[in-house]
């Protein structure tokens, strides 16, 4: 029989799409219900049936064993791996993982979700039972060695202690400290198999380097009966422990099921197809037999981004292309320009998985986004209606939502709809409950606002907003990455995206649309025309020089070998094979790696690196380049490949096109004014016809707005919309086009009165420009502290230096900023000239501790200051008395380091180097200080910092270009306004059930009151914060600026309201604070500060206490540091020297009905934990354990979190330092509530007899470690809340 039909199949979320092409016939295509359990057990086999049973012409019933042998080739994308991920419906299995580790898929990396949630809750690890076993290996060397070691010395020791000393495939070395005893590991995985498991997950510390532990492992696992054994060296080879962890627990929970759907899908063959593969995560095809557990869970979004590649990316016309994947709950977006843009690792359903992924951006606004009215703003999500409900106009009693909102405006046609809705799937659409529900919410907001817009306003507003946080990810995808959106073309796919396609593209500046006539089932498209491909990477871990390049092309031929035998084996044509040979690169000290393909002109890897490099991040930096790993790429193809027609060439060769007029209308709210619109079906429209906006294209799966800027082309196999200049510039003139540029210039020219939709839109606005600035300097940072424990907040300020919009990065930096910059304004006054650059971080000049360097930069428009951006970042050492930047020693200011009032460190857009230089070396000048250690690191970070507020210059400058200065200013004041009319109502509500005034009272470990009461007029919902009982300033460095109290309340405010509120200047507007001068919330310039930020965890945890509603949580951020060199301070000598510093979560306090969550960082600080792999590359020390102090929260009715127990040793002689708080007040329990344990810092040093004893070091300590000595620190737990009955 003759193979004649090959079927593309993805199965999405609520949809099966598909695509099947008969030689000699016209394509087959349709979709049907993912899930139908009624009617068809699997949706791609039932695809396959119907597929059958219309090209031979017979009924074929439903469970019948199908004979595919007319199927030449059969393609599936799946969500099969995504849901069971979701619905936590994986396979059962037990994690075995290195001694001290039990928890590292537990505790994560210590970072809350939800910045302002009170009730933390963290994703669950995905394994039934972990089993530790006593294995460890660790580098030989560490990156930060002044001294590196002799790799020769290192090559004669391995060859006398093999057992001890290891070289690996890149020519490091590696100590082997204790081998796992295999009759031990015997032991363990009985006792798991009698218990029932199947599937083992095994990833131990650093084994991407030296595998054989887990390959013991994973032998006796065969031996004792495990069907499925994942390891992590060969899950995911690359350096970050708790990645790898996570990936290969992933891969142990998914694996068995996608093997048993796989199973269960060729089961339902007589005969099979000629192939069978299934699309993968990196946009290649596996063979079924080869298809794994994470290279399935975004399959069909990766397809979309191969549809866009193939379809309509035209190589020939060069312009790169956006994809715009609006579904029902979500959109995806992604860019092509003529490579693929991998991921290494991305996070789904809250696990890190790493491994090769298309770079897919996903924002949760969709079709089933639900729609709010609150606070006086506009909300569109990040709640969806789903399927089930769904819309309101489903007929099952959903919410309002986009769906609901294009309906409502005309711009989906009833008729073009099936009657498959209401509760027996036979009704139409139901546009009356919408149109009575939009008249309810215009209603609620015309009420909250004292406005009387009309529900399309409303409707249309909410449109807006919904193509704003659409256009977000596409702005991150280009503009953030160095790329002008508007030099691109969108490509629009997904069953919503035709109705928002113009409006985006207005937004972005676009001028083409491109929309495939599959573009409701692009992704199918994409899998029928992927390739196959095989991926292969290798840590390497080498300074890139001769010598390694020389090693690297040899390991490059066998890699390449490797691929061209994966691939051949799974049939690919051996003519067809490609191979992208690549190496991983970085900058020594850094974590941002690119991938820098073989250079085909003859250019070296360091050169186009550098170059890359520049582009991506605006700076290079003369440093040595690391190569991180090395990898080869392959792709073949199976079939002969059919190329598509490029819709510029299809509409080239077609010349003057006709006009097509249409032969039905309907209204359609457009500008203001409901308008009669044409409705041409797709079907009945000849190919090279024009179609003029406004206008609505509809086929059967989709319908397309095309506005009144825009022009329809109708192709062969696209249609291409295009911006028609003249008219859009014609349009705007006239003040009617639709868009958001539009409608801001539109507002320029009307009254004063402030549109609150506007209001809404400039809301979000405001807020992304401060989220681009801050992964600019995500991006753009050298230290861990910033790139990688995200320790910074990025803002906008009013010319007066008030706070507009604060990037939620960092709580304690919320509303604290703004002192910095007001007392940059006043003291500037009249001397900044454009490209002026300032840097403080003095506590009585609006700073919170000396650590946090506050870039400012004046924005100048029209030759005056219009805003003020800034950016302030932790760095780890900024000089002084500690090791760290966080010295428990230190008693006054001068001993913490930097200390800088205000300096000009960019004049006139010249960094002022030797000025920093001088400013950062000065710190060492005093008694027992030394100058920072990482010097080149502080300027590195301040040049990001710079280029993070370059960003926000630009996007604000962009703004104004749009809408004018003038109403820029009028909605920065009125966001304000609305912050404050948020936080009085918040306010009065409060007061109208608890009319007495809140007090509370807590101390520092030190017997120091800290004690607040707050008094709130119910007339006016303003607020006293009156914290006059708290004790005066101390001899320590708990002393906190007045600007910490600022922040606890702006964020406890936030957390109590409990919705999104904008975090603004205004927040503060009805709040009095009363602190008095000289207490230890308000302290004097010569004080030390440095443990303010910790200190602002009892801030907070007092004014909670207030309140009555939590018990507190750890109250700390446990400060830890290590390091060596400096200055001696007997000699006065330099010695060249590193440090790494890191703060520790603890134990979340519970509440009514919420048990306080596990060793998580709370309140005022959200940083992540350094990955233990790094940590140990990086510097000098094993980390020996790292999990969690269980019995430590407290016990209650609902219990208290548990804190986190971590040890670190020192492989030479070092310096440590712990600056930690709750080492003798507990976390207070609540209503009944036992409290938390308090913490506990021990060191475990050598005794004259060479035998380790514990010492107690108290919350703040200074201690010098030999070899083999380390440090034990134990976190608080969180208090309880509700008595045992």
């Amino acid at each position: 029989m003759t193979a004649d039909i090959s079927v593309a199949i993805d199965r999405g979320g609520t949809f099966c799409d598909v695509i099947a092409q008969v030689e000699g016939h016209e394509p087959i295509v349709f979709k049907l219900l993912s899930e139908d359990p009624s009617n068809y057990p699997d949706a791609p086999t039932e695809a396959i049936r119907r597929v059958l049973e219309k090209v031979e012409g017979k009924s074929i019933p439903v469970g019948q064993k199908l004979d595919g042998s007319r199927i030449a080739s059969c393609r599936i994308g799946t969500t099969v791996a995504t849901n069971a991920l979701l619905q936590h419906k994986g396979e059962r299995f037990a994690f075995i993982t290195t001694k001290g580790f039990k928890d590292v898929c537990t505790i994560g990396d210590q970072s809350r979700p939800e910045l302002f949630n009170l009730k933390i809750r963290k994703p669950r690890p995905l394994h039934s039972a972990v089993i530790e076993v006593d294995e460890r290996i660790v580098p030989a060397d560490y990156d930060l060695n002044p001294s590196p070691y002799d790799k020769q010395v290192l090559a004669a020791e391995s060859e006398a202690r093999p057992d001890d000393l290891v070289r690996t495939v890149s020519g490091d070395y590696i100590r082997i400290l204790r081998r796992p005893d295999a009759a031990d590991v015997r032991t363990k995985l009985e006792a798991l198999r009698a218990d029932g498991y199947t599937s083992l997950a095994v990833c131990f510390l650093h084994a991407y380097l030296y595998p054989a532990h887990e390959n013991l492992v994973a032998d006796i696992a065969k031996e004792v009966g495990f069907e499925f054994i994942t390891t992590s060296a060969r899950t995911s080879p690359s350096i970050k422990f708790l990645n790898r962890s996570t990936s290969t627990c992933s891969e142990a929970y998914l694996y068995p099921v996608i093997k048993r759907y796989v199973e269960g899908f060729t089961d339902g063959f007589q005969n099979l197809p000629r192939r069978v593969d299934f699309m993968c995560s990196d946009g290649g095809l596996k063979t079924a037999t080869r298809f794994r557990g994470n290279e399935a869970l975004v399959s069909g979004p990766a397809g979309g981004v191969v549809g866009i590649a193939r379809s309509c990316y035209d190589p020939d016309e060069g312009t790169p292309v956006i994809g715009f994947d609006m579904g029902g709950t979500s959109t995806d977006v992604s860019r092509y320009d003529g490579k693929y843009d991998y991921l290494s690792e991305t996070s789904i359903a809250g696990q890190t998985i790493t491994v090769p992924m298309l770079n897919i951006a996903t924002v949760a606004a969709g079709g089933g986004s639900i729609l709010f009215a609150r606070n006086g703003l506009l909300a569109v999500g990040p709640e969806s209606a789903g399927a089930h409900p769904g819309p309101a106009c489903y007929r099952k009693g959903g919410p309002l939502t986009v769906t609901d909102a294009n309906l409502f405006l005309g711009r989906l046609v009833l008729s073009s709809f099936p009657s498959i809705f209401g509760p027996n799937a036979n009704e139409p659409l139901d546009l009356e409950i919408v149109q009575k529900k939009m008249a309810e919410i215009t209603a609620d907001f015309n009420q909250q606002t004292n406005q009387s817009l009309t529900s399309e306003q409303v409707a249309l507003g909410f449109l807006d907003i919904a193509n704003e946080t659409m256009s977000r990810p596409i702005r991150n995808a280009t503009e953030a990455r160095g790329f002008a959106p508007e030099n691109h073309h969108l490509v629009s796919f997904g069953g919503a995206g035709g109705q928002h396609a113009c409006d985006i593209a207005d937004k972005l500046g676009i001028q083409r649309i491109l929309i495939h006539k599959w573009s409701s089932l692009l992704s199918a498209s994409g899998i029928a025309q992927a390739d196959l491909q095989h991926e292969v990477l290798e840590p390497f871990g080498s300074k890139l020089d001769g010598e390694a390049l020389s090693h690297v092309d040899r390991r490059l031929a066998i890699l390449k070998q490797e691929v061209a035998s994966q691939l051949q084996s799974q049939g690919a044509l051996s003519d067809s094979l490609v191979y992208d040979q690549s190496l991983v690169l970085r900058y020594f000290g850094t974590n941002t790696d690119l991938t820098i393909s073989q250079p085909a002109d003859g250019k070296s890897y360091a050169r186009v690196f550098e170059a890359e490099h520049l582009r991506e991040f605006g700076f290079s930096m003369g440093r040595d380049i690391v190569v991180e790993s090395i990898k080869v790429r392959g792709t073949g193809s199976s079939v002969t490949k059919v190329e598509e027609v490029s819709a510029f060439k299809d509409l080239a060769a077609r010349g003057q096109a006709s006009t097509t007029a249409p032969k039905e209308t309907k209204q359609v709210y457009i500008n203001g004014s409901w308008q009669e619109t044409g409705i041409f079906r797709l079907d009945d429209v000849p190919r090279g016809s024009k179609i003029n906006g406004p206008a609505l294209v509809i086929d059967d799966t989709q319908t397309i707005f095309v506005s009144p800027s825009f022009h329809a082309n109708i192709l062969t196999s696209h249609i291409l919309l295009e911006k028609n200049s003249a008219k859009a510039e014609k349009e705007s003139a006239e003040g009617h086009a639709s868009t958001l540029s539009s409608s801001l210039a539109l507002a320029a020219s009307s009254s004063a009165t402030v549109d609150p939709i506007l209001l809404s839109v400039f809301a979000h606005r405001f807020m992304a420009i401060a989220e681009q600035m801050g992964t600019t300097l995500q991006r753009t940072s050298i230290s861990t502290s910033i790139k990688e424990r995200l320790d910074f907040s990025c803002a906008i300020f009013s010319p007066e230096g008030t706070l507009v919009a604060n990037a939620p990065h960092i709580p304690i930096h919320l509303g604290s900023m703004q002192f910095a910059i007001q007392a940059q304004h006043r003291h500037w006054a009249g001397k900044v000239q454009l490209g002026d650059v300032f840097l403080t971080n003095h506590p009585q000049w609006g700073g919170t501790h000396l650590p946090d360097l506050t870039v400012v930069t004046p924005v100048f428009i029209d030759g005056a200051i219009a805003f003020y951006v800034a950016s302030r970042g932790h760095h780890t050492d900024i000089g002084g008395k500690g090791i760290t930047s966080m010295a428990p020693e230190t008693k006054e200011l001068w001993e913490e380091g930097l200390n800088v009032p205000t300096m000009k460190i960019v004049s006139a857009g010249e960094f002022l180097e030797d000025e920093v230089r001088a400013a950062f070396n000065k710190a060492g000048d005093f008694p027992g200080c030394s100058p920072t250690r990482r010097i080149a690191d502080n300027i590195s970070d301040l040049k990001a910092q710079t280029a993070a507020n370059q960003r926000g210059i630009t996007l604000l400058g962009k703004l104004c270009d749009e809408a004018t200065l003038p109403v820029v200013h009028k909605y920065m004041n009125s966001i304000q306004d609305n912050a404050e009319l948020a936080v009085r109502s918040f306010f009065k509500n409060l007061v109208a059930s608890h009319p007495e005034p809140f007090e509370a009272v807590d101390h520092l470990d030190d017997g120091t009151a800290m004690q607040v009461r707050i008094s709130i007029d119910p007339e006016t919902g303003s607020a006293t914060y009156d914290f006059s009982g708290s004790g005066p300033q101390m001899w320590g460095n708990y002393n906190c600026p007045i600007s910490i109290c600022h922040s606890a309340i702006i964020y406890t405010i936030r957390c109590l309201v409990d919705v999104e509120i904008p975090l603004n200047e205004g927040c503060l507007k009805p709040v009095d604070i009363k602190v008095p001068e000289g207490s230890v919330l308000n302290p004097t310039p010569k004080v030390a500060i440095c443990g303010s930020t910790l200190a602002s965890q009892r801030v907070i945890d007092v004014i909670l206490r207030a309140f009555g509603k939590h018990a507190a949580s750890q109250g700390c951020a446990n400060s830890f540091g290590w390091g060596m060199g400096g200055k001696d301070p007997l000699t006065g000598e330099i010695v060249k020297g590193w440090n790494y510093g890191e703060s520790i979560g603890g134990g979340v306090g519970a509440s009514e009905n919420y048990h306080g969550e596990h060793s998580t960082h709370v309140h005022s600080t959200n940083t992540r934990q350094t990955d233990a792999e790094v940590i140990e590359k990086r510097t000098a020390v094993l980390v020996r354990s790292y999990g969690i102090r269980r019995g430590s929260g407290g016990v209650g009715k609902w219990r208290g979190g548990d804190g986190i127990t971590r040890e670190i040793q020192a492989r030479i002689p070092l310096k440590f330092s712990i600056l930690s708080d709750r080492r003798v007040y507990r976390p207070y329990g609540m209503a009944g509530g036992g409290p938390g344990q308090s913490g506990a810092n021990y060191a475990f040093v050598y005794n004259d007899k060479n035998v380790l004893e514990r010492v107690n070091l108290g919350g703040k300590a200074v201690m010098n470690l030999k070899e083999g000595e380390y440090i034990q620190i134990n976190t608080p737990g969180g208090g309880a809340y509700g008595s045992i009955e």
